[in-house]
């Protein structure tokens, strides 16, 4: 395969912390080979900026395999970039040409206050899978697998929505700044399984709960949060979790579930 380099215009969101004024600075990049993914780039950036002894520009990553969600970048206006289902460590420099401009901002959500630069805190995320508390299990030896039988489309569904990476594309690409197809997907994985059928009903109330405490908006089924979801997690979940939460409180179980 031919191997190309561009060079590129970079705008990115710079500010020290959560209570100062941040601002977009340019920068300049060459010799970006078309192989390397998007974090990658900002690596080159990076040394760049520590060569001419200038602050490096924070952001947040880890497995780099789209595992881990952390790389919240937002990028050209879409949460992680222009490939669908798709992380930002994933997305690679071939989808840019040379002289291209790229703008790079953070999550935008009173929720997620900026840290430093592109970083985020998520812990609000955190905070809300607490809420959602345990599942009641025997201890002892381990159960054969075979003695919870589960529907297999029901097993589908939960596994479908248990991808979620919790990264909050959805909530930075929602108009309103809802996080309630993640916890959807949080609350989906368990109610579809017989293990956590036992905390069902509080599990639902009390997330919720704890997503309208921590500030987020509500959902008006805009579904952009589903068209820039990572892990295609599906606006179906919401749907049910909307019933999980009607049936809790309507049952008058969820204050003792």
């Amino acid at each position: 395969m031919e191997h190309h380099t561009i060079g590129l215009t970079l705008k990115v969101w710079r500010q020290k912390n959560n209570k100062a004024k941040g601002q977009f600075e340019t920068f300049n990049v060459k010799n970006i080979s078309t192989e390397m993914s998007f974090l990658e780039m900002f690596d080159v950036l990076n040394e760049q900026l520590v060569a001419e002894n200038k602050e490096p520009v924070a952001f947040d990553h880890d497995c780099r395999e789209g595992i881990c969600g952390a790389c919240s970048m937002y990028i050209n206006g879409r949460a992680h970039g222009p490939w669908h289902n798709t992380t930002t460590c994933q997305l690679h420099m071939r989808e840019y040409k040379d002289g291209d401009t790229i703008v790079v901002e953070p999550w935008r959500a009173n929720s997620f206050p900026v840290l430093k630069d592109l970083i985020v805190d998520r812990s609000s995320f955190d905070r809300i899978i607490q809420a959602g508390g345990y599942i009641s299990v025997n201890t002892g030896n381990a159960v054969d697998a075979n003695s919870l039988p589960i529907e297999k489309h029901r097993a589908d569904e939960s596994f479908a929505a248990a991808a979620c990476i919790g990264c909050g594309a959805c909530v930075a690409a929602c108009p309103n700044a809802s996080a309630m197809l993640f916890v959807s997907a949080k609350v989906s994985h368990l109610a579809l399984l017989p293990q956590g059928d036992p905390e069902r009903k509080i599990r639902s109330v009390n997330m919720i709960e704890q997503m309208d405490k921590e500030g987020f908006g509500s959902c008006t089924n805009i579904g952009a949060c589903e068209a820039e979801c990572p892990k295609g997690i599906s606006l179906e979940n919401i749907a049910r979790l909307n019933r999980e939460y009607l049936g809790a409180v309507f049952s008058g179980d969820s204050q003792n579930a």
